[in-house]
C-alpha cells in the first residue's frame, strides 16, 4: 500500500554565467554524479533527480513552478557549487511549495593542497555560496533542514534520508482522507480538533459517516471470502483454541474478518488512508472492531479509537515515512503505570487496537469479553512489543496552532508473563525518566493517545512538523522541566506576534 520509490527529489545546483562554459560544464557533470551517487544509496528511499544547473532567476522560478505541479515531486535538494547570488532565487522561492533539504557539501572532500589553484577556488565556492544560499531563505523565513558534510559520507545520506522519508509522510498528509465512522467520545477535549483549520494549514480532509454507513456493507460480505481470510488468519497467527473451527468462539472471529473485509472495501473506495471508531457508537454492529482495526493499520492504513483523526491521520504519515525500515508503528495509549522507584515504566495499549507491526513474534489470536460497550466478544491479536529505541508523537490543537509533541522511549520487556491481560501490550521507560517525561508531556498538553514507532525517531517528526508549519516539542534525555516551561512560554509569545494563521 505504500510505495515510496513512486516520489521523487529533484537535485537542484545554483551556479551563474560569471564563471564561464567551462566552469559550469564542470558544475554540471559534479551535479550529476552526486544525484546519481545519492539515488543508488541504501539510505534515500525515493528516486533523485538531476536538474540543470540554475544560472539565472528565470531559471529558477520555472524550476519552482514545475516542481509545484509536478505529482511525484516531493521536495528539492539544492547546492550552490559555485557562488549563486541570492536576489536570482527570491521568486522563486517565494511561489515554491515543496520542501527545501540544503544540502551543504562540495565535490571534493580534501583540498589538493600541493595542486590548490585559482581554478580550484573558482569551481569549489560552496563554503561562501551556501552561505549566501542560507541567507536568502533566512531572510524570507523559508522553513528548510541543512545538512552539512561530504556527499559520500554515510551519515550526510542518513540524515538526507531522513528528510525524505519525511516529506513523503507530508505529501501524504496534504492529500489525506480519514473516515470518522461514528463521533468523539462523549466530553473528551483532546480527541477533538479544528477539522476545517487542519484542512486549510495541512489539506488533510476528515468526514463523519454513521456506522450505519459500514454496517450495511459489513452485513453484506460473502462467506466465501471470509472463508479465505480466516484461512490467512490460520497461516499468519497462532489462533487459541476456542477460536479455530468448531470452538465456541470461532464465529467471533469470523465476525471480526467480516468487520475487516467491510471497512477494507468503504476505505478503497472512498480514497481513504485512515479512520476512526468509537466504543460508544457501534449501533448495528455485534463487536468492537478489534482485529479488524489491527489488520487495517498493518496493511499502512491510519487508526485512532474514539474518534480521535489527528492520530489516525499521524499513525497514517509515520507509516509512510518508516516505510521498508525495520520495526512497525501503531496507534497507542499510555494506560498504566509501574512506579516502582527502582524501575518506573509505563504500560502501554488499548482496549484491542494495537497494530502487529510493533509485534515481538507472532501474535497469537484470542478471543475475550471487552468489559465494556455491551457488545460481543471481539477477536484481537494479543503480544508484547520487542525491546529497543521508540518514539511517542502526539499531535494536539492548540486553538491558535497545532503542536508535536515527541516523547523519546526506551521499551524494555515486561517484567512478568501477563497472563491475564488478552490485548496487545507494549512496556517502555519515557526518557529522561518516567517523573520527568511524564509531566513534561503533561506540561505540553500531550495527549492520552499517541502514535507509537520503532522505525522512526524524533528527527523525522521534526522534519515532518517542519514542513507542516507545526510548534515542534521534544521530551528527551536532556529535557529539564524548567528548560521546557520556559521553551512553552516562549513558544506562546512567537506564535502570538509571527504573523502566523490563527484559528
Amino acid at each position: 500500500m505504500i510505495d515510496l520509490k513512486k516520489y521523487e527529489v529533484w537535485f537542484v545546483t545554483g551556479s551563474q554565467h560569471l564563471y564561464g562554459s567551462e566552469t559550469l560544464k564542470k558544475v554540471a557533470e559534479h551535479s550529476k554524479e552526486i544525484a546519481a551517487f545519492l539515488d543508488k544509496s541504501g539510505e534515500i528511499p525515493v528516486k533523485v533527480v538531476f536538474k540543470p544547473v540554475m544560472k539565472t532567476p528565470d531559471e529558477i522560478t520555472c524550476l519552482c513552478i514545475e516542481a509545484n505541479t509536478a505529482k511525484n515531486c516531493i521536495g528539492l535538494i539544492t547546492w550552490c557549487h559555485t557562488f549563486s547570488p541570492s536576489k536570482m532565487w527570491i521568486n522563486g522561492l517565494k511561489i515554491l511549495q515543496k520542501p527545501i533539504l540544503h544540502l551543504h557539501t562540495q565535490y571534493n572532500r580534501d583540498l589538493p593542497w600541493n595542486e590548490i589553484d585559482m581554478d580550484f577556488m573558482n569551481l569549489n565556492q560552496a563554503a561562501h555560496g551556501d552561505r549566501e544560499h542560507g541567507f536568502i531563505m533566512t531572510r524570507m523565513r523559508i522553513a528548510r533542514k541543512v545538512v552539512v558534510g561530504h556527499w559520500q559520507e554515510g551519515e550526510v545520506q542518513e540524515r538526507i534520508g531522513v528528510w525524505m522519508r519525511a516529506a513523503a509522510g507530508w505529501h501524504d498528509f496534504q492529500t489525506m482522507k480519514i473516515a470518522r465512522f461514528g463521533d468523539n467520545m462523549r466530553e473528551v477535549a483532546v480527541t477533538e480538533g479544528d477539522k476545517v483549520e487542519a484542512q486549510i494549514q495541512f489539506g488533510l480532509s476528515v468526514n463523519g459517516y454513521g456506522v450505519g454507513d459500514i454496517v450495511k456493507i459489513i452485513n453484506g460480505v460473502r462467506e466465501s471470502a471470509i472463508d479465505n481470510l480466516v484461512q490467512e488468519y490460520g497461516e499468519t497467527y497462532q489462533i487459541a483454541a476456542d477460536g479455530k473451527k468448531n470452538g465456541p468462539f470461532h464465529q467471533n472471529l469470523r465476525y471480526q474478518a467480516r468487520i475487516e473485509l467491510g471497512i477494507r472495501k468503504f476505505l478503497e473506495e472512498g480514497g481513504f488512508k485512515g479512520f476512526t471508531t468509537t466504543f460508544e457508537d457501534l449501533h448495528g454492529l455485534a463487536q468492537l472492531p478489534g482485529l479488524a482495526s489491527q489488520r487495517l493499520m498493518d496493511a499502512g492504513y491510519g487508526f485512532g479509537a474514539e474518534g480521535d483523526w489527528k492520530h489516525a491521520a499521524l499513525v497514517r504519515a509515520m507509516k509512510v515515512m518508516g516505510a521498508g525500515l525495520k520495526g512497525g508503528c501503531s496507534f497507542m495509549e499510555d494506560y498504566t503505570y509501574h512506579l516502582d522507584p527502582k524501575g518506573m515504566k509505563v504500560l502501554g495499549a488499548h482496549m484491542l487496537e494495537i497494530c502487529p507491526s510493533i509485534s515481538d513474534g507472532k501474535p497469537r489470536l484470542e478471543v475475550h469479553p471487552l468489559g465494556i460497550g455491551g457488545k460481543e466478544a471481539p477477536a484481537r491479536l494479543v503480544f508484547n512489543v520487542p525491546s529497543g529505541p521508540a518514539i511517542n508523537a502526539s499531535l494536539i490543537d492548540m486553538g491558535n496552532r497545532f503542536r508535536m509533541i515527541v516523547n523519546s522511549v526506551d521499551c524494555v520487556k515486561p517484567d512478568a508473563a501477563l497472563p491475564n491481560l488478552p490485548i496487545a501490550r507494549a512496556i517502555w521507560v519515557p526518557q529522561p525518566d518516567l517523573k520527568v517525561g511524564a509531566a513534561s508531556w503533561i506540561y505540553a498538553g500531550g495527549a492520552h493517545h499517541t502514535a507509537f514507532s520503532q522505525q522512526v525517531t524524533a528527527e523525522f517528526i521534526e522534519d515532518f512538523s517542519e514542513m507542516a508549519g507545526i510548534e515542534y516539542i521534544h521530551i528527551g534525555r536532556d529535557t529539564r522541566i524548567p528548560d521546557l516551561k520556559r521553551e512553552l512560554r516562549s513558544n506562546e509569545v512567537y506564535y502570538m506576534l509571527s504573523g502566523k494563521r490563527f484559528i
